[in-house]
């Protein structure tokens, strides 16, 4: 489980003043924001504490990151099976046109190709639909044919350019097939009746210890009529991008930091061999169990946000090492799960009895790779089998240095969400001075508490919520975090400095989930991402909710709207009862029930509303989206041997896209 950085988040200029240590750059000689463009900003994050890691740690890390990088076309053919065609068609486009750059029509057409590598294909990488350029169809046919590539007009350009061709990547629109209708490559010539039933056969609902059957799988009917898996594996779907992952893991497991490391790295690289389910299970077993490290990483097909029907994952990649100092907060946490879940407003039943293994940390990301790249998320919670969970505990953390390089972006901005969408100054200063912290704390209890919480009830599949298990698994974490944002308990522990503290939060996540984040929307369109519908089904389910007290008011003033949050306390119990519910539903796979929360405070935005929200925040100037550039760790080698690994930063987005399309382009 992923969470990611929102617009009116965190992007209110509000930092911390603590400066990356050990990454040989000072604060204020780095640049953060690098280049805009659409509705996006590209960034770099430093890595501190480079410089203390051993010659040996930074060795692993290197190969982790290659092992990473090497999965980028996964995540390209994933997400549509045009995607890499029409990726090298733009690389070819860039590297070798040689008429006129400075052109308008030129101008759009680099502008595409950046909103494509960023969204890893074709369609909007948060809101799904598709991409289209700004120049002319006829001026991209001309590039392609002054380039070599005019035989591939004929194929590509309606995919490019026709609104009728994979409109969005993930369909949400109950009147259709959803996974007919969605562009993802997960399926081929099957119906979603079809691929249900094609997993029905395989479950068993009896077993404590479940397969996450098709995560690493594409379903295909052939002429025959017959329906079966391409898995992904060496010799396999995907085989010579996952050869070479396996090669950088096995140089990496040579140079690991102990022998816990050597031997998950060694059951990851015969999972890949062999594309076992079972393997990756015992991967992620004996991954929880290494908590010694410095170094940690994701690597694989983790995700399954982009499936229509919560199943297959997306490939991702995430190479790490822990800041020490910070993770004494989420040490905290962790080692009071079990306080956090005996206290928990849900139902008896829907509680661990005896939390297990749950261990978070505060990292500093070295690579983003696969779904990661170039937008990454702030905190990450695995694995996301609910048995291992149960049985062996989770691993959550907080990417301190990309929220680092979020807050000092915003600096360089002269201005804010804050002072356009906070209805009183009162709000804002208590923002100004509270909001950096909370945000951190969330995030923690997020994913270290908040989704390791709970149980599913003996017989209900992990599946059963279907397409809406996603929105509904981040709506219960996020509540989760929300309800012991102000718990005293925080302040006993010293996490937060006050109960004055939680305020900011509650605030802020109202203001967001109701109203900021459809920054990121189109006029007009549905809201569909995951992430997004959870905090729009919190916000109006608590606004609606708290109506008649008057929790949560909708003020106007000049003819602007704002939403105020009059009752914190009431709102809490707000929050404890959407938690209550929310579980029970995951906990006894009420798939009608989470349907109908979904469909009716999560999906649809009032026009109005919508249409002032983008007219405020287009007068800011900012971008709702960001993403970034990764750190090279580059070979430092005397006399043919590498003695060292060094960090390079760059400033050129577009350069590093192309590059990584050279280096690392296998399938």
């Amino acid at each position: 489980m992923k969470m990611f950085f929102v617009a009116g988040l965190a992007a209110s200029a509000i930092a911390c003043n603590r400066a990356p240590e050990g990454s040989g750059t000072a604060d204020g000689d780095f640049k953060y924001l690098i280049d805009e463009f659409a509705d996006i900003k590209i960034m770099k994050y430093q890595i501190p504490g480079w410089d203390e890691l051993s010659f040996r740690q930074k060795e692993y890390v290197y190969h982790l990151g290659e092992a990473a990088k090497y999965g980028r076309d996964i995540i390209w053919s994933q997400n549509c099976k045009y995607n890499l065609p029409v990726r090298k068609v733009l690389e070819n486009i860039l590297r070798n046109y040689d008429g006129d750059r400075e052109c308008k029509d030129f101008q759009d057409f680099t502008v595409y190709a950046k909103r494509v590598f960023f969204s890893n294909g074709i369609h909007h990488h948060y809101a799904e639909d598709k991409i289209f350029p700004d120049c002319p169809q006829e001026y991209f046919t001309s590039l392609m044919e002054s380039v070599g590539d005019g035989d591939k007009c004929g194929e590509l350009i309606p995919v490019i350019y026709s609104p009728d061709i994979f409109p969005q990547r993930k369909s949400n629109d109950p009147s259709k097939d959803i996974v007919s209708a969605s562009a993802v490559n997960f399926y081929e010539n099957v119906t979603r009746d079809e691929v249900d039933a094609f997993y029905r056969a395989m479950a068993d609902p009896s077993d404590p210890t479940p397969v996450s059957y098709g995560l690493n799988s594409k379903v295909v009917k052939g002429d025959d009529g017959v329906i079966r898996e391409e898995v992904y594996k060496v010799g396999g779907l995907y085989g010579a991008a996952l050869e070479k992952i396996v090669s950088e893991l096995e140089k990496a497991a040579a140079c690991a930091e102990n022998d816990a490391q050597r031997q998950y790295v060694s059951t990851l690289v015969e999972y890949y061999r062999t594309g076992d389910l079972k393997l990756w299970d015992e991967y992620n077993i004996q991954w929880l169990q290494d908590t010694l490290g410095t170094v940690d990483f994701v690597n694989g097909f983790v995700e399954d946000y982009n499936d229509p029907l919560g199943r297959k994952a997306t490939w991702e990649g995430l190479v790490n090492i822990k800041d020490h100092e910070a993770s004494v907060r989420t040490d905290i946490i962790s080692a009071n799960a079990q306080w956090f879940e005996d206290h928990s407003p849900v139902d008896q039943r829907f509680r661990k009895p005896h939390v297990k293994g749950v261990s978070a940390k505060v990292i500093n990301a070295t690579t983003l790779a696969g779904d990661c790249y170039p937008s990454t998320p702030i905190g990450i919670n695995l694995p996301n089998a609910d048995w291992i969970r149960r049985d062996y505990g989770s691993k959550s953390v907080t990417i301190a240095n990309i929220t680092h390089a979020y807050d000092l972006a915003a600096q360089e901005s002269p201005k804010n969400t804050l002072s356009e969408f906070a209805w009183s100054e009162e709000e804002i200063e208590r923002e100004k001075k509270y909001l950096t912290l909370t945000n951190d704390i969330h995030t923690d209890l997020h994913e270290c508490l908040g989704h390791g919480s709970g149980q599913l009830l003996p017989g209900t599949s992990s599946n059963a919520l279907g397409e809406y298990s996603s929105t509904l698994e981040e709506a219960r974490a996020d509540l989760f975090g929300l309800y012991y944002m102000a718990d005293p308990k925080l302040v006993e522990l010293g996490i937060l400095p006050d109960m004055e503290a939680y305020k900011a939060q509650y605030s802020n996540y109202i203001r967001n989930g109701s109203m900021v984040q459809f920054t990121r929307v189109d006029l007009g369109k549905k809201n569909t991402e995951a992430h997004m519908q959870n905090r729009k089904l919190i916000s109006d389910w608590c606004y609606e909710h708290g109506l008649k007290d008057n929790v949560i008011e909708k003020k106007t003033r000049d003819g602007k709207t704002y939403y105020v949050v009059n009752d914190f306390e009431a709102l809490r119990g707000l929050f404890a009862e959407l938690l209550a519910e929310v579980q029970r539903i995951k906990s006894e796979g009420d798939y009608e029930a989470g349907k109908a929360l979904v469909l009716k405070y999560a999906v649809d935005i009032d026009p109005a509303l919508h249409k002032e929200v983008l007219e405020r925040y287009a007068s800011l100037g900012l971008k709702p989206y960001g993403g970034f550039v990764n750190p090279e760790i580059v070979p430092v080698k005397r006399g043919g041997k590498v003695v060292d690994y060094r960090v390079e930063y760059t400033d050129d987005y577009l350069g590093q896209m192309l590059e990584y399309g050279q280096k690392y382009a296998v399938l």
